[in-house]
């Protein structure tokens, strides 16, 4: 019987040896609070057209991804094409005078020399010369200025993105500045819309989470917030957070974000001191008449471990169950 005695104390003593505690304290913790952000392009760009006419030609299509200064749709205008074609008309008018003036203030000149004509009949042919010239040149822009009109039919996209909508189909007939296309350019944001009780709790620089689920993964992602609008429209407050990984997304998607809006005392412990049994949460706290299991209430899990909101004091004890 001693011996059985002493080797059930030799087996008990290494477990007692090394049982951990650990003694309850307050820690600070922040409050979060779940709101809903929609993606959203940092830049929202309109191609319009130049020129008023006709859409014949429509390279893009909804979610198509294009780079600046690329032709998104043509628009003709079928007044042009005939007015280019008077202009050059002109301009080979013109032309023509000009080369007859040429020879004859060449011949004018020759006349001139062997003293058959005086000065003046050269001086009128010189002038001649000149005004036509003028007169080409003057012809020229103004076909220049309509081929350029012609040229404005392309409607080049403002910046590189996404295509978001087409607002004028093939076939339509726009007027100058009438929106073609709307481009979402590459840079994207998170928008967040608060309670405007929480607008002081919020800052430049403050860190979000995102729910994976937005980023096409399980694991959330961080983010900062980049910009808090001073304007409080219907009661809520609206920042604007950068977060990386946004490349598969929807623009106006929303998506799960959590946001620190206050921080509190509270009791947090390892979870490995909680048990669960028969539902309910459990901890060892060593007393004075020994080990006792009291019965807690969980709140939420932290990067330290498990807040306590109930059954549990400063100062308290924990035995690893």
């Amino acid at each position: 019987m001693h011996r059985m005695l002493l080797f059930a104390l030799f087996i008990a003593s290494p477990a007692l040896s090394q049982t951990s505690t650990y003694e309850v304290t307050t820690t600070q913790i922040e409050d979060r609070k779940a709101v809903f952000a929609t993606v959203e392009s940092v830049d929202t760009l309109v191609a319009r057209a130049r020129i008023g006419g006709t859409v014949t030609e429509l390279m893009v299509d909804e979610g198509v991804a294009v780079q600046r200064g690329d032709v998104v749709a043509m628009v003709v205008n079928d007044q042009l094409a005939p007015q280019i074609d008077s202009a050059s008309q002109q301009v080979a008018a013109v032309e023509a005078e000009l080369a007859q003036a040429r020879i004859d203030l060449e011949r004018a000149q020759d006349l001139n020399q062997r003293g058959v004509i005086a000065q003046a009949p050269l001086d009128q042919a010189q002038t001649a010369v000149q005004v036509l010239e003028r007169r080409v040149a003057s012809a020229q822009q103004q076909r220049e200025v309509l081929i350029q009109q012609e040229r404005e039919g392309e409607v080049l996209a403002p910046s590189g993105g996404r295509v978001l909508s087409v607002e004028n189909p093939l076939g339509s007939v726009v007027m100058p500045g009438e929106p073609v296309a709307v481009i979402a350019s590459d840079l994207y944001l998170l928008r967040l819309r608060l309670p405007e009780r929480h607008a002081r709790s919020i800052s430049v620089g403050d860190t979000i989470e995102v729910g994976g689920a937005a980023l096409g993964g399980d694991v959330a992602s961080t983010g900062v917030i980049r910009q808090v609008y001073p304007q409080i429209a219907d009661g809520r407050v609206i920042a604007d957070a950068e977060v990386e990984g946004l490349g598969a997304f929807f623009v106006g998607e929303r998506v799960r974000a959590y946001v620190t809006v206050d921080t509190r005392e509270a009791i947090v412990v390892p979870a490995e001191y909680i048990s669960t049994r028969y539902g309910n949460d459990f901890v060892s706290v060593q007393t004075e008449a020994g080990v006792q299991d009291v019965v807690v209430l969980r709140g939420e899990d932290t990067p330290a471990g498990v807040e306590i909101l109930a059954g549990l004091s400063v100062g308290d004890v924990l035995v690893m169950p």
